[in-house]
């Protein structure tokens, strides 16, 4: 908890405006399937709430893993926000988590998970069914750290054209382009940028925000983010808590190349230990699959099949 409200009071302090205090499956993701956390999610929701003094204490829902009632009991723990994500296909197991969002006065996102999965027109089509539910804003999320810069123009640009609400990227650093794609959404539209300290995330990390603060301003945008305040959090606060640095080893970068989502990283380490197995093999295979977040449990059976042919 005292690690969750440093980092949260600093960010606060750098002025950050949304600040995400979730388990990295969100809400109630702390399970055998993800992963546990060492501390209960409402200790740590309430040790940032107080902290927060001008930001938006935000929250990640993934409907299927967190539920209606856990977001009920985030938002008394302190939550102003939500993150509501699902597939980038599946906007519509989404509608009832932001309607009763919604009327909890709560900010929402709508977040298409696995963007690069699918066209620019299936992703308009999402979009429009989470603003037709009531989101605030809705993110088009790279969370393979599969796209090039021209494919974020793609999809969020159409995104931009399509909404009358704000759009938001989110990206992750497997292929080194998580910056040049933030770049790539502001130039078609985008308004919500996504990152977090030293990159700290699944895969090779997300865009590293120190770094993406530093780039904004000399490109000439207002971020109204203190630029020394925000690094001065991911190196005295968040680099000592890493078990690791965030760079693009060889399975990380095997995510991006193969479309995989970033969160299947350690358990395909895990598999590749257990199986005798090169990551990347097993990465590869998940990727010709079309494996999406949720589905962490085919990472050991495909490990299975493959130390067995």
């Amino acid at each position: 908890m005292e690690q969750v409200a440093a980092v949260a009071g600093g960010l606060d302090a750098a002025g950050i405006e949304y600040i995400e205090v979730t388990h990295g499956d969100g809400l109630a993701g702390s399970s055998f399937n993800y992963g546990r956390s060492a501390t209960d999610e409402e200790e740590l929701i309430k040790a940032a709430a107080g902290v927060i003094k001008n930001g938006i204490l935000t929250v990640l829902l993934i409907p299927g893993i967190g539920t209606i009632e856990d977001l009920k009991r985030a938002e008394a723990c302190g939550a102003k926000a939500v993150r509501v994500a699902t597939h980038v296909t599946e906007a519509d197991t989404a509608e009832q988590h932001i309607r009763m969002a919604k009327s909890q006065g709560m900010k929402v996102f709508g977040f298409l998970m696995m963007s690069h999965m699918a066209p620019p027109e299936k992703v308009v089509e999402q979009a429009k069914l989470f603003e037709s539910y009531g989101a605030d804003f809705v993110y088009v999320a790279d969370s393979a750290g599969a796209m090039l810069p021209d494919d974020v123009r793609a999809r969020v640009g159409a995104v931009v054209q399509a909404v009358r609400v704000p759009v938001g990227f989110h990206a992750h650093n497997n292929l080194t382009l998580a910056t040049a794609n933030s770049l790539a959404a502001l130039e078609v539209g985008a308004t919500f940028l996504d990152g977090t300290c030293r990159g700290l995330g699944a895969g090779a990390g997300n865009t590293q925000i120190e770094a993406l603060v530093g780039v904004l301003n000399k490109v000439g945008y207002q971020t109204g983010v203190d630029f020394y305040k925000i690094m001065d959090v991911a190196e005295d606060l968040v680099e000592p808590m890493m078990h690791r640095p965030q760079v693009v080893r060889n399975a990380p970068l095997m995510l991006g190349y193969a479309g995989v989502y970033s969160s299947f990283l350690l358990h395909t380490y895990r598999a590749a230990e257990r199986f005798n197995l090169n990551p990347r093999d097993i990465l590869a295979e998940l990727g010709k699959r079309r494996m999406v977040g949720g589905q962490e449990d085919m990472i050991v059976d495909v490990a299975y099949q493959l130390a067995n042919q």
